[in-house]
C-alpha cells in the first residue's frame, strides 16, 4: 500500500470547517463527509440550515451526513424529514436514542420505512447494533456509526465489538458499519482490518495521514532529532 488511494476502507471527512470540508471534498481517497452539532459549535456555525445548504452547493458527488439536533422524538421526525430533502447524497443522523434515554429504534424504523437514508450514530454496545440492524430498511442505504474512539477511551479493545457489530448487519445488505470517534492515524487501520466499511477521520488526522503515511521510519527519527536541535538552537539554550 504505497497511499491512501490504496485503501479498502472508505475514508470519510469528520468536520464542520467549510473550508476543509471543501478541500478534502476534491481529494480522490475521501470517500464521503458528516458532521455533527458540537462540531458546528466548535466550528462557530450559528445557522444550521443555512451552512448545509451552502456546503450542499459543492457537495454534491459524495455522500455528506447531516445531524437532527433536537431532543424530542416528533419533532426529530420532522427534521429528519427535512434534512433529508436537502439532496440525494444527505444522509440523515439519528442518535440512537435523545439525551433522556429514551430510544430512536421506532423512529429509525419508521424513517427507514419512508425510505430516509440514515446514518445512526452514537452507538457503543452490540446491543444497540442488534437493535438498530433489526429496524433498518434493508432496501434504504444506511450507515451504522459506532464510536469505537470512544470505546477505546473507556480501556476496552473496539476492534472485537467492531467485528461482532459487522456480523449483526449481515442480514442487511445496504447497511455500512462505520468507525466513528477517531483519535490516531493508526485506527484506519484497525477499522479496516476488522471489517468496517467506513471510517470518519477529523480533519486534523486526515492532514497527518496525508503527510506522513507511508514515511520511512528512520527519515522519520533524523527529523525528529532535526527538530529537537532546531528548537533547542532557536531557544538559546546553553548549559
Amino acid at each position: 500500500m504505497k497511499s491512501l488511494n490504496d485503501l479498502q476502507i472508505q475514508l470519510y471527512a469528520d468536520g464542520a470547517d467549510k473550508a476543509g470540508i471543501l478541500e478534502l471534498y476534491a481529494k480522490p481517497y475521501i470517500k464521503g463527509l458528516t458532521t455533527n452539532p458540537s462540531l458546528m459549535k466548535k466550528a462557530g456555525i450559528k445557522d444550521y440550515e443555512a451552512f448545509a445548504k451552502d456546503v450542499l452547493q459543492t457537495v454534491t458527488a459524495k455522500p455528506i451526513s447531516l445531524e437532527v439536533f433536537t431532543d424530542d422524538l416528533v419533532d426529530m421526525k420532522r427534521q429528519a424529514l427535512k434534512i433529508s430533502a436537502w439532496g440525494r447524497n444527505v444522509y440523515t443522523k439519528i442518535p440512537i436514542t435523545n439525551s433522556r434515554g429514551e430510544s430512536c429504534l421506532p423512529l429509525i424504523r419508521e424513517l427507514g420505512q419512508a425510505g430516509v437514508k440514515l446514518n445512526v450514530t452514537a452507538l457503543l454496545t452490540l446491543r444497540q447494533v442488534a437493535g438498530v440492524a433489526a429496524a433498518l430498511n434493508p432496501a434504504v442505504a444506511s450507515v451504522v456509526s459506532v464510536f469505537a474512539g470512544r470505546i477505546a477511551d473507556t480501556g476496552v479493545d473496539p476492534m472485537p465489538l467492531m467485528r461482532a457489530g459487522g456480523a449483526l448487519l449481515h442480514g442487511q445488505p445496504k447497511a455500512e458499519l462505520l468507525w466513528a470517534s477517531t483519535r490516531e492515524v493508526l485506527n484506519i487501520f484497525h477499522a479496516q482490518d476488522c471489517g468496517c466499511a467506513i471510517i470518519t477521520v477529523p480533519h486534523d488526522i486526515l492532514a497527518k495521514a496525508a503527510k506522513m503515511f507511508g514515511q520511512d521510519l528512520t527519515e522519520l527519527s533524523l527529523d525528529t532529532v532535526k527538530m529537537f536541535a532546531k528548537d533547542a538552537a532557536d531557544c538559546g539554550y546553553i548549559l
